[in-house]
């Protein structure tokens, strides 16, 4: 990347962290501190920290699409206001309902869908995959750091400073998008980034990606659920304070990454994708099912929580991985909008639902109720066709006339491992799925009319 390209992935990564860090620094402590708020019942405290992940799913992909009309930069800043507004709303809060309301508001910034478009707008086609990645890394960071941070500020600044903490981590990301992202001269569609209406309905009728939306959905319904239960278990059950949660936390997300890496390498160098996301999936079910024991002692309850976060964050990592394989050519973006729109259904519902539960059957019926969730995903992960191990990879046509489009298309079609070509005319851009184990990229030098332009 140049230094123009690296000051504004770098920029816009913390961006999104920040955002992110506000948004999931209450979960490991919202039961325990929101208690004392008016009106709190369990069945409202998990609306109230499941609620962002509503208004998220439904305002991110027309944020993304009203930035193509007023401009990237206008949307982020509306989107991080309405964060803003949102956290001071529920700091400033002694009602349930003030909270879920606040909780709606900080949702309402759906901004991920422009940041990302935004990040295409200011990198090359060829720096766009690790771009990506980039931000990729700084969200599953901000949410390790979350879950130490929350509970060390909940113990000294209560449940309003959490959210006083989350109103300034969002202007500073306003700052950092003023001073530090550049304004692009123009804002360009791509399908690596950006939903695109055409493709939207050969997105949802496909099985395999339906499936992939269906696992990120229960994933995150899981994980929000977790919390609603979790933290008062550590806390009532076996004796640890809520002050010394950061430790317990650190030490699991520490130890967990580090234990699934081997197995993304086995997935993907050794091609069985399909078993270590089964697998991955079953140790989350019965780690869910481990959990409604855990009051025998804490170190059982590490143990359990260690292969929780093992599981879930093989999981959290494989799923976008796949999305990007299994995508038609030119309609990753879309691929991805419906993805996490999924994601953040399941946020939703994981913290309603389960709220409804813990009030009518207890921790007990929460645990469960996750179990299963996740039986039920590994039901259809199974039946699941073994993933491709495609990858994407844009070229950009050049001194091409009308004519030539069906040629190079038939062309591109012909090389060894090139398993899907779609060429925009108007952007005279061609997608391609390659099978790198088959595909050579120094057959494009046959292309005098084509210059390359990225891979992925």
């Amino acid at each position: 990347m140049n230094a123009l390209e690296k000051r504004s992935v770098l920029a816009l990564a913390s961006v999104y962290a920040m955002r992110m860090l506000g948004l999931f620094m209450v979960m490991p402590v919202f039961m325990l501190l929101g208690a004392d708020l008016e009106g709190a019942t369990p069945a409202l405290l998990g609306f109230a920290i499941g609620a962002y992940g509503l208004s998220q799913a439904l305002l991110q992909i027309p944020f993304g699409l009203l930035s193509d009309r007023v401009g990237r930069k206008r949307m982020i800043y509306i989107g991080l206001i309405l964060f803003a507004s949102g956290s001071l709303l529920a700091a400033s809060a002694d009602s349930i309902y003030v909270v879920i309301a606040g909780r709606v508001l900080q949702g309402a910034g759906a901004i991920a869908s422009v940041l990302m478009a935004l990040l295409s707008d200011l990198t090359r086609e060829q720096e766009r995959t690790k771009a990506m990645a980039t931000v990729g890394i700084s969200i599953g960071m901000s949410f390790s750091v979350s879950l130490v941070l929350g509970p060390l500020l909940g113990s000294v600044w209560g449940l309003s400073g959490l959210f006083y903490a989350t109103a300034i981590l969002a202007a500073l990301a306003l700052l950092i998008v003023f001073r530090l992202v550049p304004t692009p001269h123009q804002s360009k569609v791509s399908a690596d980034t950006h939903p695109a209406r055409e493709m939207l309905g050969r997105v949802l009728s496909d099985g395999r990606l339906l499936r992939l939306d269906f696992g990120i959905f229960s994933l995150h319904l899981v994980l929000t659920s977790l919390f609603l239960v979790f933290p008062v278990m550590l806390r009532d059950q076996l004796g640890l304070p809520s002050s010394s949660h950061w430790w317990f936390y650190l030490s699991v997300m520490v130890t967990s990454f580090f234990a699934m890496v081997p197995f993304i390498i086995i997935g993907e160098k050794k091609r069985k994708m399909k078993q270590v996301l089964c697998g991955a999936i079953a140790l989350l079910t019965l780690s869910a099912a481990g959990l409604s024991v855990v009051s025998a002692s804490l170190p059982w309850a590490w143990g359990t929580l260690f292969c929780f976060f093992m599981a879930f964050n093989l999981l959290e990592a494989s799923l976008p991985s796949l999305i990007s394989k299994e995508a038609p050519a030119a309609a990753k973006g879309t691929a991805m909008g419906a993805y996490s729109t999924s994601q953040f259904l399941g946020a939703f519902l994981g913290g309603a639902l389960g709220g409804a539960l813990m009030g009518l059957l207890g921790m007990t019926g929460v645990f469960w109720f996750m179990v299963a969730v996740l039986a039920l995903w590994l039901v259809v992960a199974i039946t699941m066709p073994a993933p491709g191990y495609s990858t994407s990879f844009v070229l950009q046509l050049k001194e091409v006339v009308a004519s030539q489009y069906d040629e190079i298309d038939n062309r591109l079609r012909g090389l060894p491992g090139v398993e899907d070509v779609v060429i925009v005319e108007d952007t005279a851009t061609a997608y391609l799925k390659v099978d790198r184990q088959y595909f050579d990229e120094g057959l494009l030098a046959g292309f005098s009319f084509v210059r390359q332009g990225s891979s992925s």
